[in-house]
């Protein structure tokens, strides 16, 4: 579908900025399809890393020399950018963490605190296991219960069970913005008002929407939003918690030490003024300045701009995908990211992704992180491809040749 083939940038512009997209493996030109797992990162963000070890290294905050307060005034523009690129209220409410995973387990640990025995949390069937153990973490420390929302035969969530799990001891929900393993986009903005309508808080894992959808907290009217800067063509080790400033001013700290504190002593301690309240220790400041490089990359595209270009290979590939014989797709929701999840006859994933490395492509195999889910379909794992802003319509028909490739071979 040659008509389909377009692009509204100059993508081979934009891959420029890439380098490790022009190496090759197994003998043959890379085509990386494991952007789910984590997105490449172009030059500028590399190069801002560069540049504060180099010229701008220093801990940050309370020191008054030059270095410590240009290293700060770097983070704190970070989190200024991130809380306007996320529509959120303060810069207050943005909190630095290691990444998604930690985000989740701040909020589960310190929140957590506040619920009491008996009362419940709502999840899905889709959630990635970092948004199901901490959860379950706190249930070993409180005798407090966990629901869950299946899906239908597309991967999309049944809103009417949903519905239909809420009592009057149900206190918050936590659910996948978009699926890691089905692409599925979950309502998430009517899940978040139908909680609030019952009086429960929501958190938001928008790890695998914040670099593909528009992402507007105060739209959502989201409790707590959270995401990982190494899925938006950041630095690894950084992470973003948005939160409500009534929640994380009522919630206790998550983690004590350096930086967390208003004045300690042996006798008491009192905690620092949002968000240095729940940001203990030196943080990795130097990843966190370079986060500001990547949110402004992205936005020098347009996010709008990149889902659309993300949809076409989507809707290309899958289209083309589905012609191979035996071939299986799970998620097949009329509204999902550029994600594919798919088995070849009876081949394990493991096979057609080994495969596939030696013609060259980077795909994903396994369980994603989402064991549950897999229970529910059936099968043990899948693999996944998964497409980003600079991958191509060429590197979509080279996929689509190996896997009919594989195909021959496996079936």
């Amino acid at each position: 579908m040659e008509s389909d083939k377009i692009y509204d940038y100059d993508i081979e512009r934009e891959r420029e900025k890439f380098p490790i997209l022009r190496r090759t493996v197994n003998g043959r030109p890379l085509v990386y399809l494991d952007n789910t797992a984590t997105t490449q990162t172009p030059r500028e963000v590399v190069d801002a890393v560069v540049d504060m070890y180099y010229d701008k290294k220093a801990n940050v905050h309370r020191g008054v020399h030059t270095l410590s307060q240009e290293a700060t005034n770097a983070m704190e523009a970070t989190r200024s950018l991130v809380r306007e690129f996320i529509n959120a209220g303060s810069t207050e409410e943005i909190i630095f963490t290691r990444g998604t995973t930690e985000s989740i387990n701040l909020v589960a640990s310190s929140y957590g605190q506040l619920l009491d025995d008996g009362d419940e949390i709502i999840l899905t069937v889709m959630e990635h296991h970092s948004n199901i153990v901490p959860w379950q973490l706190l249930r070993s420390r409180k005798n407090i219960k966990i629901k869950v929302v299946p899906i239908n035969e597309r991967g999309e969530l049944d809103l009417d069970v949903y519905r239909s799990l809420f009592t009057d001891r149900t206190r918050l929900v936590s659910v996948a913005h978009v699926s890691n393993v089905l692409g599925t986009v979950n309502p998430v903005r009517e899940m978040i008002a139908y909680a609030h309508s019952r009086g429960a808080v929501v958190l938001v894992d928008g790890a695998q929407a914040i670099a593909h959808l528009r992402v507007d907290v105060t739209d959502l009217d989201a409790d707590f939003y959270v995401f990982s800067s190494h899925k938006m063509y950041g630095p690894t080790g950084v992470g973003i918690l948005y939160g409500r400033r009534s929640l994380l001013e009522a919630m206790p700290p998550y983690q004590g030490g350096g930086e967390m504190i208003g004045h300690v002593s042996f006798t008491g301690t009192t905690w620092a003024a949002l968000p240095y309240k729940f940001e203990a220790g030196t943080p990795d400041f130097v990843d966190a300045a370079a986060l500001a490089k990547a949110i402004e990359y992205i936005r020098s595209l347009g996010v709008e701009r990149i889902a659309a270009h993300e949809d076409r290979l989507l809707d290309y590939t899958t289209a083309e995908l589905l012609a191979i014989p035996g071939m299986r797709i799970f998620g097949t929701a009329p509204h999902k990211s550029a994600i594919i999840s798919f088995l070849i006859g009876e081949a394990t994933p493991f096979d057609t992704g080994m495969l596939l490395d030696q013609l060259g492509i980077a795909v994903r195999t396994g369980h994603h992180c989402a064991q549950p889910l897999m229970e529910s379909l059936g099968i043990e794992g899948t693999v996944r491809a998964s497409f980003a802003l600079y991958n191509t319509f060429d590197e979509a028909d080279r996929f689509i040749a190996a896997v009919r490739r594989v195909a021959a071979m496996l079936t």
